[in-house]
C-alpha cells in the first residue's frame, strides 16, 4: 500500500481525494474546539482567563516538533534511497512547520506576559524552540537557494538530520534544567494532570490543527509536484 503511492504522480491523484475531506474535518473540529475552549472550559484557578491561550499554544508546540520529525525521517529516507517523494514531502513541510513554530513562540510570549511578567526570557524551552524556528528557516532558504532542486534537497536533508538533536532538548528541557515552564501535564507514563473540562477542548483543537496540517501539506505537495513537472519541461526545451 505504501509503495503504491511512492510514485509522485500516483500520490498526487491520491491527495485530490483526501485534501477536501481533511480541510472539512479541520473546520468542524475548530468550531467545536473554540466553542468548548472559550465557553465551556473553566478559567484556571491561578492564571484565570489567560489559560485559554493553551488551546492554541500547546497544539502548535506539539506540531512544531512533529513536523520536524517528519522532515527528519523523510531526509533520512531521501539520503538512504534517493527517493523524490521524500524530498517533496520535506520541502512541503518546512514552511508549515515554521508557521507552527512561530505561532508557538508568539502565543507563548502572549501567555508569558501575564503569567511571568515578561514577553520573553532566555528560558531553556523558549530558546530551543527559537533554535527550531531557525532550523526551519534555514531549510527553506537552502531548499530555494539552488536552481538544481536535487542539490538543495540533499543539503537540506543533511541539515534536517543534524537538527534532530534539538528535538529532545525541547521536549525534556523542563526536566533537565530549572526553567519557567511547568513540567508536561500530559504524559504517556502517567494520567493527565489537567481536568477533563480543559483536556477535551485541548484535544479537539489538536485534531483541528492536525487535519489543517494534512490539508495544507497535501496542497503544497501537489503544487511541488506540478512545479517539478514544469521544471522538467523547461529543461527539455533548453536542451
Amino acid at each position: 500500500m505504501i509503495f503504491k503511492f511512492a510514485n509522485p504522480l500516483k500520490f498526487q491523484r491520491f491527495t485530490k481525494q483526501i485534501q477536501p475531506f481533511a480541510l472539512s474535518l479541520s473546520i468542524i473540529f475548530l468550531f467545536f474546539g473554540l466553542f468548548f475552549g472559550f465557553f465551556r472550559s473553566p478559567p484556571d484557578y491561578l492564571q484565570g482567563e489567560t489559560v485559554r491561550i493553551m488551546y492554541i499554544h500547546v497544539p502548535c508546540a506539539w506540531f512544531s516538533l512533529m513536523i520536524y520529525s517528519v522532515i527528519a525521517m523523510c531526509s533520512i529516507f531521501s539520503i538512504a534511497f534517493k527517493h523524490t517523494l521524500a524530498d517533496i514531502i520535506s520541502r512541503s513541510c518546512a514552511p508549515i512547520g515554521a508557521c507552527f513554530t512561530l505561532a508557538t513562540l508568539v502565543t507563548g510570549s502572549i501567555w508569558g506576559k501575564p503569567t511571568w511578567g515578561t514577553w520573553w526570557v532566555w528560558d531553556a524551552r523558549l530558546t530551543s524552540e527559537l533554535i527550531l524556528l531557525i532550523f526551519y528557516i534555514s531549510l527553506i532558504i537552502i531548499n530555494n537557494a539552488y536552481e538544481n532542486k536535487e542539490k538543495g534537497d540533499r543539503y537540506a536533508a543533511i541539515l534536517a538530520i543534524i537538527g534532530i538533536i534539538n528535538l529532545p532538548i525541547i521536549k525534556w528541557s523542563v526536566d533537565w534544567w530549572s526553567t519557567l515552564h511547568q513540567p508536561a501535564s500530559i504524559s504517556k507514563l502517567s494520567s493527565p494532570s489537567i481536568d477533563n473540562s480543559m483536556l477535551v477542548p485541548l484535544f479537539i483543537m489538536t485534531f483541528s490543527l492536525f487535519f489543517f496540517f494534512i490539508s495544507v501539506l497535501l496542497l503544497r505537495i501537489r503544487g511541488e509536484i506540478i512545479q517539478r513537472k514544469i521544471d522538467v519541461i523547461k529543461f527539455s526545451h533548453v536542451r
